[in-house]
């Protein structure tokens, strides 16, 4: 986590009493409009190289990468609590992602022949925006920063990026490592500070904006984009429901659900976080998954053995307690967790499980960034749809049954971007992320990706 004075973005270390890991100096309104200049500044000379010649700056990028992989895991366990077998994990599988979009640039982002007639023929060519201002959030740093910058500057745009105020140092780190890559000065930038430092970026003359966080904030950059008259793409909030049938095998499926809901601490947009169960298995879901919660190990999340550890943020903590205890006079009932950790010094809270819920209470209603899993029963697989869609968010959704038929049927009728039918990864090689409703605009990732951060031009020329 993170706190500030007048002058320095100070990270804390959730997991350890929040003792100090380092501190960024915040950037003020002037470095803030004297970067955008630059990245404007910078925007002909670097559309006008080839895409190829883009993807060699990332590639000299990875070979610095790699090399610090462990260092930046460990430092973005300090900084937000992440588990480091999850960091370890995060860090070395994103290597193969930016390579993938080096070599796919090339051919989404060649020039198309559309039509050829007798005398004239249409192509299809592909244009950067122009500058880009990109917010990423905390919860997976190295992702989101790959996520961010990867596809608008292979496709040309210069770049403004600030990353979450809870992970200043990894988001040092790899402004360090751009830098070393060789990228131009102006091409990419990174900025330090809370959402004041964002709101005064996207106020600069940029050209789109690129956006993950709460729906919230999401809202309110689309009404600054507007104004604009610019684009935007927004990956916001979610409230994803599983609906699993009465004829599942039920250990593979609640370790899916598990795994699901629980990874990073259940600290993930996109994340499973109500859990809708056909009736007549209720009791037995509820056991085993007990069974595997209380066999977590809850702790220092530096130690290889944890493997819940904490939240990212004392407010995080704050937040997750009041919507467990709104739960519970409501009258839920609390069947393991509900309550911070005994022992440890930090923002952590056991992973929790929750019955008797109903639709008023905010452990249902709001987005629940933490180990905390409700369950509803239904009777009906229409009743059960209603439930998933009682929610403004349509990120992702899941689905468990032997039943092939009814889980397609499901899956198309479930109000979300992403779908997972009996645990499959919806996080694929090509496979585009983005939400329905208040879950966001626009998608990242695989080729769509790259047209979400590019203008489209058709030029007519002679034969």
């Amino acid at each position: 986590m993170s706190s500030i004075n007048n002058k320095y973005l100070i990270s804390t270390n959730p997991a350890k009493g929040y003792v100090e890991v380092g501190r960024v100096p915040i950037s003020s309104k002037e470095e803030i409009i004297a970067t955008v200049k630059k990245a404007r500044e910078a925007l002909p000379a670097w559309r006008a190289l080839s895409v190829k010649n883009r993807g060699e700056y990332f590639r000299k990028f990875l070979e610095l990468y790699k090399n610090r992989v462990e260092e930046l895991a460990e430092l973005q366990t300090k900084e937000i609590g992440k588990p480091i077998i999850e960091s370890l994990s995060e860090c070395n599988s994103r290597a193969a992602s930016l390579e993938l979009n080096i070599e796919r640039s090339i051919k989404v982002l060649e020039s198309q022949v559309l039509d050829v007639y007798d005398t004239y023929q249409t192509e299809l060519h592909f244009e950067p925006y122009g500058v880009v201002a990109a917010i990423s959030p905390w919860n997976y740093p190295t992702s989101q920063f790959l996520i961010a910058v990867g596809q608008p500057l292979l496709a040309g745009n210069t770049m403004v990026f600030k990353h979450s105020e809870e992970c200043p140092l990894t988001s040092q780190l790899f402004a360090r490592l751009m830098k070393e890559a060789g990228f131009p000065k102006g091409v990419f930038a990174c900025l330090y500070g809370d959402g004041a430092v964002g709101e005064v970026l996207i106020d600069q003359d940029i050209d789109l904006i690129m956006f993950t966080g709460s729906s919230q904030v999401g809202e309110m950059i689309y009404k600054k984009a507007a104004e604009k008259f610019i684009p935007a793409v927004l990956e916001m909030g979610g409230s994803s429901p599983a609906i699993v049938f009465d004829d599942v095998d039920l250990d593979e499926t609640c370790l899916s659900v598990f795994n699901e809901r629980f990874s990073n601490n259940g600290q993930i947009c996109c994340a499973l976080k109500r859990l809708i169960v056909h009736e007549s298995i209720y009791d037995q879901v509820i056991e085993k998954l007990t069974k595997i919660i209380d066999a977590q190990i809850v702790g220092d999340p530096i130690n290889e053995k944890t493997t819940i550890g904490s939240l990212s943020a004392k407010r995080q903590l704050a937040t997750l307690e009041a919507q467990v205890e709104d739960a519970r006079n409501k009258g839920a009932i609390i069947v393991t967790g509900g309550k911070r950790a005994e022992g440890l010094d930090g923002a952590y809270y056991m992973p929790t499980l929750i019955t008797n819920t109903t639709t008023d209470m905010k452990v249902v209603t709001e987005e629940v960034f933490g180990p905390v899993l409700p369950i509803i029963t239904f009777k009906t697989e229409e009743e059960a749809l209603r439930i998933a869609h009682d929610t403004p968010y349509g990120l992702s959704a899941f689905v468990y049954s032997k039943d092939l038929e009814r889980t397609d049927r499901i899956a198309h009728a479930l109000e979300a971007g992403q779908v997972s039918i009996n645990g499959c990864s919806y996080f694929s090689t090509n496979a585009p992320f983005g939400g329905y409703k208040r879950s966001g605009i626009g998608r990242t990732k695989g080729d769509i990706g790259f047209l979400q951060v590019t203008k489209q031009k058709v030029i007519s020329r002679p034969n």
